[in-house]
């Protein structure tokens, strides 16, 4: 058994990983809607891939982007997202990949 000392030490809160932390994302990935509650009770939604386990939430800016790609690659298999800048700030891009 361990002190509460030493379990606050050790303590890292649990985020969501993002869909930029991938190298490859497959086009055939499933996709699911996961609703959360803030602690002031607030309910809100992101859409999340599950790769090994783990989820990552997926920004509708990608959604966007990937629709795009896909008007002009429709048999697009792979892309990957590269991520710049934090918090409101962040922009996304989607790049294809073979």
């Amino acid at each position: 058994m361990s002190s509460i000392k030493e379990l606050a030490k050790e303590y890292t809160p649990k985020q969501t990983k993002n869909i930029a932390d991938l190298d490859k994302v497959s086009t055939d990935v499933a996709v699911e809607t996961k609703e959360f509650t803030k602690e002031d009770g607030e309910k809100f939604s992101f859409d999340v891939v599950t790769i090994e386990g783990e989820d990552y939430r997926v920004p509708t800016s990608v959604i966007i982007q990937l629709k795009a790609v896909m008007e002009k690659k429709p048999n697009l298999k792979f892309f990957s997202v590269a991520k710049s800048g934090e918090g409101l700030k962040t922009t996304y891009q989607v790049i294809p990949e073979e």
